[in-house]
């Protein structure tokens, strides 16, 4: 029944989980209970590309049908063994200065099945992590968000990924490609050294433009959306210290259950020479690949 509520033990907590099989995929049937089945099985994936990282979700209640909410603090009713972190905000807009907010930690599986069961299907990070004192770090990794204006799409995304790839690779940076579980294409970078936010963001945009001047047909990196037509845009405004990009393995909200999932260079070269060479992938798919290969993001 949908009301159903389950006791389950995980990890040696004790987690209500509820309406398991409430459909949050209308378009392909997919229940909660099989959300949370996913999020079980990628856990030993997923959970070291989120330790130290403040989470931000975004939860579909009653499906993705229906409406969407971020979330940032952490909830009332937050169990006390969930791990929290506490970060600067300006809240300039309410003129009172400063603010914390207080983000979870997902650093276990208890701490994901809780997320997960509040149907939080979308799990965002910053590209710093958290020190030992419980204080924000520097950037530990640069990311690029590739996103089609159409009619481009993921075909072209890959076409300029490779141009990315080399651009990077000249400041002796090496990239790796992640589906984006929406339109296009995610390029990480690990930092050989950590940097300041405005630091990171500089070097992200720096490339951006330099991209941009050269493959002015391709690429874009201006963020007006009415100059994105047929390209590519170049967002490197993620690499802020308050902005967030999906977590590899996450799931999307969108109208099939996609994945954030990291795919290999000569996947991104199929892409790029056959347009229908690289497709976005579904959470199966996703499980598949990683009992086949690994992760391709470690």
């Amino acid at each position: 029944m949908a009301g159903t509520e389950l006791h389950v033990d995980v990890d040696g907590r004790t987690l209500k989980i509820s309406n398991l099989d409430k459909v949050l995929y209308p378009r392909t049937g997919t229940t909660k209970g099989e959300v949370l089945h996913y999020y079980a099985q990628i856990a030993p994936t997923l959970l070291p590309h989120l330790a130290d990282r403040a989470v931000t979700r975004i939860r579909w209640p009653h499906g993705v049908q229906d409406g969407s909410f971020f979330e940032k603090n952490a909830p009332s009713g937050t169990p006390s063994w969930v791990r929290t972190v506490k970060v600067p905000s300006t809240g300039s807009r309410s003129g009172k200065g400063d603010t914390e907010l207080v983000f979870p930690i997902v650093d276990d599986l208890a701490t994901l099945t809780w997320l997960v069961n509040l149907a939080a299907l979308e799990l965002h990070v910053h590209q710093w992590t958290v020190g030992r004192n419980g204080r924000p770090r520097h950037a530990d990794r640069l990311v690029i968000d590739l996103d089609p204006g159409e009619p481009a799409g993921l075909h072209e995304c890959c076409q300029v990924a490779l141009l990315v790839r080399d651009r990077l690779a000249e400041r002796d940076l090496d990239c790796r490609p992640v589906l984006s579980g929406s339109k296009g294409l995610h390029l990480y970078a690990d930092l050989p050294k950590r940097l300041p936010s405005d630091e990171s963001t500089a070097l992200a945009k720096e490339v951006a433009e330099e991209l941009q001047r050269a493959h002015p047909s391709q690429v874009t990196a201006t963020m007006t959306k009415a100059k994105r037509g047929g390209k590519v845009f170049l967002d490197w405004s993620q690499n802020a210290g308050s902005k967030t990009t999906i977590s590899p393995y996450s799931l999307r909200g969108r109208e099939r259950p996609y994945v954030a999932a990291p795919v290999s260079w000569d996947e991104v070269a199929e892409g790029a020479e056959d347009p229908l060479g690289l497709e976005q992938l579904t959470f199966p798919e996703v499980l598949e690949r990683v009992e086949e290969h690994g992760d391709l993001f470690a």
